[in-house]
């Protein structure tokens, strides 16, 4: 007999499987769905390349393909089905009161006024049972898509490689690594998953970075590229004047910072970092470039740690900020 899971285990399944469809469901969010009666998975899915079909329509199409039906079933998705009308396909609160299950489980309410109500309430109407969990693992699968209904602007993570005793780069001239090939593959898997990512000007003419995924088969998931200045160097990254103009990004849900200390300080100093990603290499450096004090450890005090991994020799420190 399979276990009886509680509505949070299957929540949190479902918010896995969202990250199947991150950042390649743009412009929409990657929601995840996973179809479930007597305690067995029927069908799964999440938002797929582009944007459709959204989650609820592609587990509903697989579970279709099976000959199967939803009838008695419960449908666990991450954020609230849709019920706006779209040139695209039908909304997912039809398809789901179409599919006629006994219950749907909502992770988050969609902040979205085309469809927040709309969606349980189109449900509720063809007699199933609705209910809305609210809980942190939906809520964190979908950073970006609810920091710009709160704030209109994406969810940034400041990036940040630095040596036991604070460095983030050393003297002029010096081994340019602090951390090891398996930290540096982790920040590929990083980018990855983010809209954009941003550098300083200096780092743009000092280094010229590529800033892109070079990781085998992930190399159409690079995010776009931005810098900190008033002047666009090269033709291949966008200007972004100041940290503010975050709140004139369209279409970037999440921004991956992964400038020097400049920049890492003035997004800092503007209150503007979500998530810090910490890369501790265990080495003294003595000299060079510091860490902003803000994200010393001794300083992390309004800050959650979230993650955390060894990668070689390295160690991986993730933090939320508690306010979010």
């Amino acid at each position: 007999m399979q276990p009886a899971f509680t509505d949070q285990e299957w929540m949190a399944s479902a918010a896995r499987l969202s990250q199947r469809g991150v950042p390649l469901s743009r412009p929409n969010p990657s929601v995840g769905c996973v179809i479930v009666r007597d305690a067995s998975v029927l069908s799964r899915g999440w938002t797929q390349g582009g944007g459709r079909p959204h989650a609820e329509a592609h587990a509903l199409t697989a579970l279709n393909a099976t000959g199967t039906t939803a009838s008695g079933a419960s449908i666990y998705v991450t954020l609230e089905p849709c019920a706006h009308i779209s040139t695209r396909g039908p909304s997912c609160a039809d398809l789901l009161a179409e599919a006629a299950p006994a219950r749907v489980v909502i992770g988050q309410l969609d902040p979205d006024p085309r469809t927040s109500g709309a969606g349980i309430e189109r449900l509720e109407r063809a007699g199933i049972s609705v209910t809305v969990l609210d809980d942190a693992a939906s809520k964190n699968s979908l950073p970006g898509y609810l920091m710009q209904a709160r704030a209109s602007r994406p969810f940034i993570t400041l990036k940040l490689a630095m040596s036991q005793d604070g460095f983030i780069a050393r003297e002029s001239g010096g081994d340019p690594w602090i951390t090891g090939e398996k930290a540096r593959a982790h920040v590929h898997s990083r980018r990855a998953k983010q809209d954009a990512i941003l550098v300083g000007g200096g780092t743009w003419r000092t280094d010229n970075p590529r800033l892109d995924v070079r990781l085998a088969g992930l190399e159409d998931r690079s995010p776009e590229r931005f810098i900190l200045s008033r002047g666009q160097t090269r033709p291949e990254a966008r200007s972004l004047g100041q940290t503010a103009d975050v709140h004139k990004m369209t279409g970037i849900s999440t921004l991956y910072v992964e400038g020097g200390a400049s920049t890492a300080a003035a997004f800092l100093d503007a209150d503007l970092i979500d998530r810090l990603e910490l890369y501790i290499a265990p080495i003294t450096i003595g000299s060079g470039t510091k860490a902003p004090a803000a994200i010393l450890p001794d300083a992390l005090e309004h800050w959650t740690l979230v993650e955390t991994c060894q990668l070689g020799s390295d160690r991986f420190a993730a933090y939320q900020r508690d306010n979010i």
